[in-house]
């Protein structure tokens, strides 16, 4: 049955913004989970009552937003999260010569507590909601150079475990769509410069007060719901912050 659209004339949108809207729906239905095939264009366009040309600008553009993945030869795919994408998407640390390297990731701690005000804000939850903490630490070129400090809703986490995190041999996003069915699809990020407090420079092994790049990161899933508040603290002495090109470049070294 085909579903009836209606020209986006009065908002000045083109048909097949109208189409990704739907496609976007199915998706936070969870009709399409990550990792599977979306089905083929003639059926997508039969579905929409589409042109195939109309379809394909919906899903090019789902896919320069890295939400849908084609694989020649193969179909189309909801892009699920691996260490690639991490790299590639999500983390912005470079060193100023040479190439991206995975980073060295170190488990610090984890535990539970209540969100600070801030904290329960910027996660859209209620004031006092519980929240798991988890805290790593970074290096890169065998140097530390980032403390993650994250907070994740108990609602959406609370069955997390240490040895889960700890043992991990992937990404956190990966766990939190492999263990708890939350796809992240896009991010939010505020960069600031602060000083090291005595926790952190501790941690990094600086001076208190060394300056310090500072980005509070949200992670918001396809029904954009805020699933991670992650607040990262750079030393960037070596290394700054890259989005674009030149974020691209392949890394090197081992991975996480």
């Amino acid at each position: 049955m085909h579903q009836v659209f209606r020209s986006d004339v009065a908002l000045g949108l083109p048909l097949y913004r109208e189409v990704k809207h739907k496609l976007m729906e199915a998706l936070r239905d969870g009709e399409w989970k990550p990792g599977e095939m979306i089905p083929a264009e003639k059926r997508l366009c039969e579905r929409f009552g589409v042109s195939v040309g109309t379809l394909r600008k919906a899903v090019d553009e789902m896919t320069a937003e890295h939400i849908l993945i084609r694989h020649q030869g193969r179909g189309t795919f909801v892009a699920s999260h691996s260490q690639d994408r991490y790299m590639f998407g999500f983390f912005h640390i470079c060193p100023k010569t040479g190439q991206k390297e995975y980073p060295q990731v170190e488990f610090v701690a984890m535990t539970r507590e209540k969100a600070d005000a801030d904290s329960a804000r910027r996660l859209g939850l209620g004031r006092g909601a519980k929240v798991v903490r988890i805290l790593n630490r970074l290096s890169l070129g065998g140097r530390a150079v980032i403390v993650d400090d994250i907070l994740l809703p108990e609602r959406f986490f609370g069955a997390m475990t240490e040895e889960q995190v700890r043992e991990r041999r992937t990404t956190l996003y990966q766990l939190y769509q492999d263990g708890f069915d939350i796809a992240v699809l896009r991010t939010e990020e505020r960069l600031d410069a602060l000083g090291a407090d005595a926790r952190i420079a501790a941690l990094l092994g600086i001076a208190a007060g060394t300056p310090l790049l500072h980005i509070v990161r949200r992670a918001l899933t396809f029904r954009d719901e805020a699933v991670e508040l992650r607040h990262s603290w750079v030393l960037s002495t070596d290394h700054e912050y890259v989005v674009g090109e030149d974020a691209q470049r392949r890394p090197g070294g081992a991975g996480e």
